[in-house]
């Protein structure tokens, strides 16, 4: 049986870039954009280890107010508003939609996990133009268990009927990528730019510069 291919959104299908013009009118430097999004990274891991869980839009926003903290600036609600409607309405990479219809015209069942909240992650993927290229959107949420714990990857297994080793999980994360493997899933790695793997983690058998390229590594390995 092909396996069940199931995407990570943020970085992976969407690109936070669109943040930028926010990050740098908040602080005068779009570059806090990706020392904002590492923070919301490191916070959920963190939470996820120590049994402490909170919603990711809820991290994320703790992790506004610690990149504002250690820049001295002051982060106020009109602008917490607008990262949290960011975030909603964040374009697609160039290349996603057509790798994955790629994959889908190739006869294999598609699906996200996310650890957004079902609500975020559903409005995302409807602004981008993505949603109807997935049979189910999932989220870490509904087992209140951030990923890369391993209960959002068995989630995904059992809603969409499979053994964890029939997932492959699709991610622009080298935690993420690890997770899936360590909970008995394959993995596909998106390198985008600044994303690299995890030496101290098993390499996946399908890594690219892109989607395009992943989707292609995905169907070769699938035959």
């Amino acid at each position: 049986m092909k396996r069940v291919i199931v995407f990570d959104v943020n970085e992976t299908l969407l690109d936070l870039a669109a943040l930028d013009p926010i990050f740098a009118r908040v602080f005068g430097d779009a570059a806090a954009r990706v020392a904002w999004f590492d923070q919301v990274l490191h916070s959920a891991l963190v939470a996820t280890v120590t049994d402490a869980y909170s919603d990711f839009g809820t991290v994320g926003m703790a992790a506004l107010e610690m990149v504002a903290a250690r820049r001295g600036a002051t982060v106020g609600e009109a602008d917490r508003t607008a990262v949290r409607e960011g975030m909603r309405t964040l374009p697609p990479h160039p290349e996603v939609r057509e790798s994955l219809e790629r994959l889908r015209d190739a006869g294999l069942r598609l699906a996200t996990l996310t650890n957004n909240a079902l609500p975020v992650v559903e409005a995302q993927l409807a602004n981008a133009g993505l949603r109807d290229l997935f049979e189910q959107v999932l989220s870490a949420d509904e087992v209140r268990r951030l990923k890369p714990a391993p209960e959002p990857y068995r989630l995904a297994a059992e809603r969409l009927g499979v053994e964890t080793g029939q997932v492959r999980l699709v991610a622009a994360h080298a935690w993420d990528v690890a997770g899936a493997q360590r909970a008995g899933c394959a993995a596909a790695f998106v390198a985008r730019p600044g994303r690299v793997l995890d030496p101290l983690a098993p390499r996946p058998d399908v890594v690219g510069a892109d989607l395009r390229e992943v989707a292609a590594g995905i169907l070769g390995a699938e035959r």
